[in-house]
């Protein structure tokens, strides 16, 4: 037995509350080294009285990758006061395992404990997130729907955008063309900034309680809102508190004042003097001087923060809070922040940009959810660019679940690109097959997705030009790439109606193969189940699937045709780049 392998700690995403009656205990072992793991479980306090015995359990392997089995059980306390231990078994040996290590029995080891399950300790990310398929738009690219009251216009619509190019887009242009959204299958809309700035990006915000003029102002931005909650859209918008503008008034009166400004201590400041061509003598978002970092500890300007965080949820109802540089603020703001916007709007939904393992943030006192760039990234490399192999990306996904707890990744905001990132098509070297395994990926994957504007109807971003990710919204049909968005329209409906493409079924890996490049996984719903088998590799291939994995009267969800077996079999033979969607009535 591999002991140095086996894993567990009773907390964050191997020990939780999955909701307020019961615990999900998760053990990670060496891949194939166990045969049997059992939870032994009771009460500490029967316990403690000797008044009972342990019972034992057994646990089930939720996934594998390449290094590791997870084993997985969810309980429900009869108490809410929980310990246990584990017992192992490689089939030569077994041993008890719980925090003293490894013993012959559980009376002389020390049991793991899980002490109460508080109601309000429970991960409550707010469940219409579940249900809903997001769409990112950066404002000044989507539409131009006032011409008439732009004087900063430097470039005509749908030219190759410059770093400092003005095109026009608004609230209003974004408003004229919700009826697209909505046949499109959106329920959610994520704005791109749009307080005052002088760039076209926002991310340098000079005034957090105004409209940038561009944009158009409170009333535009209240109708906007309005329509979009008419229309079953939820809006949410995007918080730079990290950072400001170079222009922001308070910076301003220190670069004036110095250390002689009230705002002094608002800011990182080095030294009250700069030196033309100097690195900036204060702290900055990267190495930019135009984004001077803010002091988010100092107790005034964590209130100015947290006061603009309320006021548009207040004044204008919005749904959602996407927090830019979420990981480089600290962990007492975002929970200070989580308090005031929930106690406005207990339904609020609130993500931060994160690239990396977000387990701190996620612990149900600051995010409900990250971007989640450890997906895309493995999405984008198996699909898109061929640098991973099916099993490999099978792998990184059974690693990226088990990640953090179920209830997280059922929320989880989900995405193959942004206004940060190349655009997806262009990854995909202009091949829209490919583009469609990866959008079949994303559509079919727990969580909540989301499109950047304009990828589903097939705008391309050279990936060595920033300012090519977010190029002009194309609106000319005869421009638009129709299968492409009638595709996706497709996957968003079969998201929407099939049970157990839910955000809260399970999620299995059953075949990757990186030799034929084929895979095959499932969600489970109840006694529903769809398997999606897709090739991505070169050649034809056939997949057999045994009939306890796909029912006994499957069909073709995609194209609502009945699937016959063959010697209690199915075989699918996939051309390359070829999909199927099998549901079934277990």
């Amino acid at each position: 037995m591999n002991k140095e392998a086996l894993y567990h700690r009773p907390k964050n995403n191997y020990a939780y509350a999955y909701d307020v009656d019961t615990l999900h205990i998760r053990l990670q072992s060496k891949k194939g080294d166990l045969e049997s793991v059992k939870l032994i479980y009771g009460d500490p306090y029967r316990w403690a009285e000797d008044a009972m015995l342990s019972d034992k359990i057994p646990m089930h392997i939720s996934g594998s990758d390449e290094l590791f089995d997870y084993w997985f059980i969810a309980i429900k306390p009869e108490n809410k006061r929980f310990v246990y231990m584990f017992e192992v078994s490689d089939g030569t040996e077994c041993h008890v395992h719980g925090e003293k290590g490894f013993t012959p029995d559980e009376k002389e080891n020390r049991f793991f404990r899980f002490p109460y399950l508080n109601a309000i300790d429970v991960f409550d990310a707010p469940a219409w997130v579940k249900d809903t398929v997001w769409y990112q738009i950066f404002p000044e690219r989507f539409a131009n729907g006032n011409p008439g009251r732009k004087n900063n216009v430097t470039d005509t619509w749908g030219d190759d955008p410059k770093p400092d190019s003005f095109f026009g887009g608004d609230l209003e242009g974004i408003t004229e063309h919700i009826d697209y959204l909505v046949d499109l299958g959106i329920t959610g809309i994520y704005l791109n900034p749009i307080f005052e700035s002088p760039t076209n990006h926002k991310y340098d915000t000079t005034n957090y309680m105004e409209i940038d003029p561009q944009f158009g102002d409170k009333q535009t931005f209240k109708q906007f809102v309005d329509v979009c909650h008419e229309r079953g859209i939820r809006v949410m918008l995007d918080g730079v508190f990290n950072h400001c503008g170079y222009q922001f008034a308070p910076f301003q009166d220190v670069l004036k004042r110095g250390a002689e400004s009230p705002y002094a201590d608002w800011f990182h400041i080095y030294e009250h003097a700069v030196e033309e061509g100097e690195l900036p003598s204060y702290e900055t978002f990267a190495f930019v001087p135009e984004m001077p970092k803010l002091n988010t500890s100092h107790p005034e300007v964590k209130q100015y923060l947290l006061d603009v965080a309320k006021y548009w949820i207040e004044e204008f109802h919005i749904d959602g809070w996407r927090m830019d540089v979420g990981n480089e603020i600290d962990h007492k703001f975002w929970r200070e922040f989580r308090q005031t916007v929930r106690s406005v709007n207990d339904e609020l939904y609130i993500i931060a940009e994160i690239w990396n393992d977000a387990m701190p943030w996620l612990q149900g006192d600051q995010m409900d959810s990250v971007m989640n760039y450890p997906f895309t990234e493995s999405a984008i490399d198996f699909t898109a660019k061929n640098k991973i192999g099916a099993r490999d990306f099978g792998n990184q996904i059974v690693k990226h679940l088990h990640l953090y707890p179920e209830n997280v990744n059922e929320v989880m905001f989900n995405l193959l690109g942004s206004h940060d990132t190349a655009r997806i098509l262009t990854l995909c070297g202009e091949d829209t097959e490919k583009l469609k395994l990866t959008y079949l990926l994303l559509l079919t994957y727990p969580g909540s997705p989301c499109i950047f504007y304009g990828d589903e109807i097939g705008l391309t971003g050279d990936g060595d030009n920033f300012a090519y990710y977010r190029k002009c919204m194309v609106w000319e049909k005869e421009h638009q790439d129709t299968d492409l968005l009638t595709f996706i329209q497709r996957l968003i409906q079969l998201r929407k109606t099939l049970k157990p493409l839910t955000a809260d079924a399970q999620y299995s890996i059953i075949e990757a193969d990186n030799t034929t490049n084929h895979l095959v996984f499932s969600r489970t719903y109840g006694n529903e189940k769809i398997v999606v088998a897709l090739n991505n590799g070169e050649e034809d291939t056939t997949i057999v699937l045994s009939d306890h994995i796909v029912g006994k009267t499957p069909t073709n969800a995609w194209t609502n045709e009945s699937l016959l077996l063959e010697s209690d079999n199915l075989h699918i033979t996939l051309l390359p780049k070829q999909f199927i969607f099998i549901h079934t009535v277990l």
